[in-house]
């Protein structure tokens, strides 16, 4: 029998991968990750002459570690089931592609579940409307979904990204040159990141397994079994900071985003006991959602930027993989102070102090804390000219961006936003299609 039992849900969990390779949804947010990477890298070429990250890198980074998510999550999703269709999942992802056309954000789950429940609410008080046709079905599909099951859903979602976030959300950030207050340019970072995951949901249905146990949200019907129904997802983070290091604001979206899963944890299941409650919890769903970005953005205003060169020295931006800045140990936010003995205030004095020794460097660089430290290191053919480091703006720089809500139009044109600007000159840049949130 625990054999018999074992063919069969292996034959269910098959079925159900082989149903997931067959849905465009799962390749289409491939696809959005892949375009926003590659934009990502044009920007950095334009803006530095050189690319930070490679687009097809980043891309598989996220991809398999959003495999990885989606094992978990579906592992974890065998004791809670779902009231699943094929309607219900055309329903889900409709809502979510509509909503992506507003804001490339609006693609987490967290917008579309709770606007559906709302949706949900307000075809139930007006149960008499009974339209015909596609307009019936589509409305009969919405009145079918199981809002607190998916409500639980998209709570499970948002612990994984805030571990995902806490793991990976520095990795990818981009430096950028931003048009900050009264028209200065400063430097900052663009953090965005998005996971496909594959998911596989418990599903009640007649006539389907039997299980050894008791899922939340199981079925009471008498003959009522399970199997496995795919959901293909799209979940990510996306922030612009100008006051902290990529590390420290992943980690404090990552610490927010676990508190506004526990709550709205507490809210689908309150929901699921008492229904009144549903309301509420999908309110909460995507309003709550907003109020973190809302907060991230006026805590962000008030915030002084970090990446502006100080009285004396040159600040770094950002430091490129496997370059000489990388060997000597020089980190973001730190200043360079003497180069060779010689104290730099601009990047031409910082070359000229370079070309003193072609064969040898040594640098004076403050870190975060002030504090002096002495670095060195040899300098070898094809890299004595510079040091691999990204510098922050000064009046000189020549393309910079300001920051906009991200478009999916923009991604797709691979529009990176980016104008070329006179020295000495404020700004006229266009969007570069950045989104200032927490997610």
């Amino acid at each position: 029998m625990n054999l018999e039992w074992a063919l069969q849900w292996g034959w269910s969990v098959l079925n159900a991968c082989l149903y997931l390779l067959l849905q465009p949804f799962y390749y289409i947010s491939i696809l959005i990750v892949a375009l926003g990477y590659r934009r990502q890298m044009l920007l950095e070429r334009k803006l530095f002459h050189t690319r930070v990250h490679s687009w097809a890198g980043q891309a598989w980074r996220v991809v398999w570690s959003g495999l990885i998510a989606g094992m978990v999550l579906s592992a974890l999703g065998m004791f809670i089931s779902v009231h699943l269709n094929t309607a219900s999942i055309v329903c889900l992802w409709v809502t979510t592609l509509l909503l992506m056309l507003v804001r490339v954000r609006y693609l987490c789950l967290a917008y579309s579940v709770g606007l559906l429940g709302v949706a949900q609410f307000v075809l139930n008080v007006a149960d008499g409307w009974q339209p015909e046709g596609a307009l019936g079905a589509s409305l009969a599909a919405i009145r079918g979904l199981d809002i607190p099951a998916l409500l639980v859903l998209v709570a499970a979602l948002h612990v994984a990204e805030a571990l995902l976030v806490r793991w990976q959300g520095g990795k990818a950030a981009t430096p950028l040159f931003v048009e900050g207050k009264r028209g200065r340019l400063v430097g900052g970072y663009r953090m965005e990141d998005l996971w496909p995951i594959p998911l596989l949901l418990l599903v009640p249905v007649q006539g389907g397994l039997t299980l050894p146990w008791t899922p939340l949200f199981g079925s009471s019907d008498a003959g009522a079994g399970y199997m496995l129904a795919a959901l293909p997802v799209l979940m990510g983070f996306s922030s612009v900071t100008l006051g902290y290091l990529p590390r420290q604001k992943a980690l404090l979206t990552s610490n927010r985003l676990l508190l506004y899963s526990v709550v709205l944890l507490l809210l689908s299941l309150l929901a699921a006991w008492w229904s009144p409650l549903m309301l509420l919890a999908a309110l909460f769903s995507f309003l709550a959602h907003e109020a973190l970005i809302w907060y991230g953005n006026l805590e962000e205003g008030r915030l002084s930027p970090m990446f502006v060169h100080p009285e004396q020295g040159m600040r770094v931006l950002a430091v490129l993989p496997d370059s000489p800045a990388t060997a000597m140990g020089i980190l973001p936010g730190e200043a360079i102070y003497r180069v060779n003995g010689v104290v730099v205030n601009s990047r031409a004095e910082l070359h000229q102090a370079l070309r003193i020794h072609s064969a040898f460097c040594k640098l004076e660089v403050r870190n975060l804390q002030g504090e002096i430290k002495f670095v060195q290191r040899g300098m070898y053919d094809g890299d004595h000219h510079q040091l691999g480091v990204v510098l922050a703006p000064d009046e000189d720089a020549n393309w910079a961006v300001s920051i906009q809500p991200a478009s999916i139009y923009r991604i797709l044109a691979m529009h990176i936003g980016a104008r070329r600007r006179k020295a000495g000159q404020a700004p006229k840049a266009e969007g570069v299609s950045l989104d200032t949130m927490e997610k």
